[in-house]
């Protein structure tokens, strides 16, 4: 078995729960809240900035430039693609500039891109591809199960199509086989530290939906609006 499809199995109980999450599934059926879809737009937006930031760490920590290339492709690719998509959403949304100047990220939002940097910054390549991987090729699973739905809501029909059209897989084929290609190369601590990043972004995509289906608040805010 290789090493992506072992880490793959070793998460299928979060990834299971994470496409029985109501959010997916009430996503699927055209039934989700737009206030929640809302919510995660704008947290989502946040993750991706981060996201590729993190990608352009692995591409400078590759060691060969055809490497390098690809990885800044993937960072290029996030911010043109994904981030204007996000673009229409908040414009059909009716998301503000004065919303997007005051925004916060959620607490799973920040912990989860936290996590995201520690492990490019205090890893190599293997480190990067693992913590982001789980992102790539979790959404595509979801996209491939829900692309026979019909919402039946222009929102929700982009979403799915986008993350089960033939582009979307090529991307996440090549990081699987990446993953695999380093695997191969390292020691058996690097494989089990990058396990354990795949694992842990993983969890944080299950906390992803609660966050957006809860509008996760910050204890703080809950304490401040008491007084």
């Amino acid at each position: 078995m290789s090493f992506a499809k072992r880490v793959r199995q070793a998460a299928d109980p979060i990834w299971q729960a994470s496409f029985h999450h109501p959010f997916v599934k009430e996503l699927g059926e055209g039934t989700l809240d737009r206030a929640k879809f809302r919510y995660y737009v704008m947290q989502d937006a946040y993750y991706l900035r981060h996201f590729a930031r993190v990608q352009a760490i692995g591409a400078a920590k590759s060691p060969d430039l055809a490497t390098t290339a690809r990885l800044a492709h993937h960072a290029q690719s996030t911010c043109e693609a994904e981030l204007s998509l996000h673009e229409t959403f908040a414009e059909l949304l009716g998301i503000t500039e004065e919303e997007r100047a005051a925004f916060m990220p959620a607490p799973t939002a920040y912990a989860y891109t936290s996590h995201m940097y520690r492990a490019a910054y205090e890893g190599h390549l293997g480190d990067v591809i693992a913590a982001i991987l789980p992102c790539y090729w979790l959404y595509y699973e979801i996209g491939e199960r829900l692309k026979t739905c019909r919402p039946n809501d222009p929102i929700y029909e982009k979403w799915i199509s986008t993350y089960s059209s033939d582009w979307f897989r090529s991307l996440v084929k090549e990081q699987i086989d990446r993953l695999d290609a380093i695997a191969a190369a390292v020691t058996e601590e690097d494989r089990r530290r990058m396990e354990q990043h795949f694992l842990i972004s993983s969890d944080y995509e299950y906390k992803f939906w609660e966050m957006a289906y809860e509008l996760e608040r910050w204890p703080s805010a809950g304490l401040v609006e008491s007084r």
